[in-house]
């Protein structure tokens, strides 16, 4: 608090200096905040929290800080939504598809075809509706949503030779093991096959799976297409998440500070959802560099799995047909 002349006169003279207000005596205090996510450092969503953290730093001086906890080192999406929960941990980066599994309406994003290109996906986090899907946040886990980051539109990267969608039938595709994808996968004909990430390249050299279902921008810095054969671009379905602040440690926070810490954040991701899209044209142009098939599945193949997946999830997820009608708009 900057005292006056008044008052450096009244303490001079032995008078008491008024008290500050609660909330002013919060504002001014020096907190460091612990965020984790899955994801290796130098990935896009390392990076952007990271600049979280710089900003934080330097629009308070140094007051606020924040320590980014990389790789899992924290546990895995599902611990670390019971350390939000419980206030344990303030923030984290959690896929829509982790939360997705404890609350449906988070899941629809997921859906597949809702939108077909990367370009469409950060068009769609963008959007009222998707953002509109954080009201359930506070009340279904505790937490709160502050803003969306995404990947690039994923593909299947196959060990051996296939041409469409249909030839994904009967394949041991490792994939996401939530619901929402692996709805998806079995409507395929797939058979979802769970292998730790760090172990899958391997796995698809010795032919202990067939393929692999991921985004872009992980499959290329894995270099996964060197034990593939085809690559299927599906532009079905995409992964984004979204930046959680931990509801218990929201409540203690004055709102200057949550105001900086929300501004802060969202512009951090929205600079990333434009750098993956801007780098996923260069992806595509080293991959076809290398001595891998590129294939463009036919989306008129996949209008009966549509159909099907929805049968299962609008009754959870009535928000489906909103995000597609958006998703549509978006095309």
């Amino acid at each position: 608090m900057t005292l006056s002349r008044r008052h450096l006169l009244a303490a001079a003279a032995g008078a008491a200096l008024p008290l500050a207000a609660p909330s002013v005596l919060r504002a001014q205090q020096t907190r460091e905040f612990r965020l984790g996510l899955i994801t290796p450092p130098n990935h896009p969503w390392n990076n952007a929290a990271l600049k979280v953290g710089e900003s934080l730093k330097q629009e308070t001086s140094g007051r606020l800080s924040l320590t980014v906890f990389h790789a899992g080192q924290l546990g895995n999406e599902g611990a670390m939504m019971q350390q939000l929960q419980s206030g344990a941990l303030d923030m984290a980066f959690i896929q829509a598809a982790e939360l997705g599994s404890r609350v449906p309406a988070i899941a629809a994003i997921n859906a597949p075809y809702v939108v077909r290109s990367t370009e469409a996906v950060a068009k769609l986090v963008r959007h009222p509706v998707a953002l509109g899907l954080f009201d359930v946040l506070p009340r279904e886990t505790g937490t709160i949503g502050l803003a969306w980051g995404i990947t690039s539109i994923r593909a299947v990267f196959a060990a051996r030779d296939i041409a469409s969608l249909a030839d994904l039938k009967g394949m041991k595709l490792r994939i996401n093991p939530t619901p929402a994808f692996r709805d998806f996968y079995q409507l395929l004909g797939a058979a979802p096959t769970p292998i730790p990430t760090p172990q899958v390249y391997d796995a698809m050299a010795n032919g202990q799976v067939d393929g692999l279902e991921a985004d872009l921008d992980f499959s290329w810095n894995q270099r996964f297409d060197r034990v593939s054969k085809t690559v299927l671009r599906m532009n079905a379905v995409h992964m984004p998440m979204i930046a959680l602040v931990s509801g218990r440690v929201w409540q203690g926070l004055p709102a200057a500070d949550r105001d900086l810490v929300t501004r802060t954040t969202k512009a951090a991701l929205d600079a990333e959802i434009d750098e993956i899209v801007a780098n996923q044209p260069g992806i595509w142009a080293n991959l076809a560099k290398q001595p891998v098939k590129i294939v463009v599945a036919d989306v008129k193949d996949a209008d009966p799995i549509i159909e099907a997946y929805d049968r299962i999830w609008l009754p959870k997820a009535p928000v489906l047909a909103e995000l597609r009608k958006v998703g549509a708009a978006l095309a």
